[in-house]
């Protein structure tokens, strides 16, 4: 492959991003140009082989580029392939069989994190999300406050004061508290609880990051607060991290359980 066909695909492949960070509505030209760094007579020569393979299109009766059909059949059929939830699940059955605890996998849903999926473990215990579908506030639970101390600052200064009023009613973390859960949890890189809250239960939860390092889901254990102590606690630190930077590297951007979790469960996003 010669190195202007090499540096052509780079130029396709990231009006494709820019376009899919825009306006469902469509871009004009010189907004495309300037978002992405290139010349006009180059985007332009860029969109037009989008065009011509189905993946880009013009507005009618504008001078808009948006998106075009074939690019999300495409996206969809990749996404079908290896959605979260399934690429998932062989990880939390090994976690759970090596553990011999409750593992979880939680996704972000605007300011809250949804169960995903969870292989129950031999002890019986208490979770803030309860069973598949259920969700709580970002902040709530080791999941979750994993997910919500690796999201880009700007969204996760929103999430928290957006959040911490549904946190003090949950018995949760004042936002002092809260922010210095956040701060441990990114020095630490793993969120391990035992507040009190549910009795006797402790946790840890590991974010699942994009290829951007942006937290998109997490994997977590909830068990008895007596087996997360001493020696046992980094093992299965360690454990959950390597799976889920497996689950990581996997991840499909397009996959729509990452933006619409709630309708790979057959449920309506509130």
């Amino acid at each position: 492959m010669s190195e202007d066909t090499v540096s052509g695909t780079q130029r396709a492949l990231a009006l494709l991003k820019v376009l899919g960070a825009g306006s469902p509505q469509g871009m004009r030209l010189t907004d495309i140009a300037s978002v992405s760094g290139m010349s006009q007579p180059s985007a332009h020569r860029a969109l037009k082989v989008l065009m011509a393979e189905g993946f880009v299109e013009q507005v009618d009766a504008s001078r808009k580029y948006r998106l075009a059909l074939d690019f999300f059949v495409l996206a969809a059929r990749a996404a079908h392939a290896g959605g979260l939830r399934s690429m998932a699940r062989p990880a939390l059955l090994r976690l759970a069989s090596t553990l011999s605890d409750s593992v979880f996998l939680l996704v972000r849903n605007g300011f809250d994190a949804v169960c995903l999926d969870r292989v129950e473990g031999p002890f019986p215990i208490r979770t803030f999300t309860g069973d598949i579908g259920g969700k709580v506030p970002l902040g709530i639970g080791q999941g979750s406050l994993a997910i919500l101390s690796f999201l880009p600052e700007e969204e996760r200064e929103t999430v928290i004061r957006f959040n911490i009023p549904r946190l003090l009613d949950r018995g949760g973390f004042d936002e002092v508290g809260l922010r210095m859960q956040i701060q441990n949890v990114r020095k630490i890189g793993f969120a391990s609880l035992n507040t009190g809250l549910i009795p006797g239960m402790a946790g840890v939860g590991i974010p699942i990051l994009d290829p951007e390092g942006r937290a998109v889901a997490a994997l977590s254990i909830g068990t008895l607060s007596e087996r997360l102590e001493g020696d046992r606690l980094p093992l299965v630190v360690e454990l959950l991290r390597k799976e889920a930077e497996g689950i990581g590297r996997q991840l499909n951007p397009f996959d729509p359980t990452l933006r619409y979790p709630t309708r790979s469960l057959g449920m309506e996003a509130t």
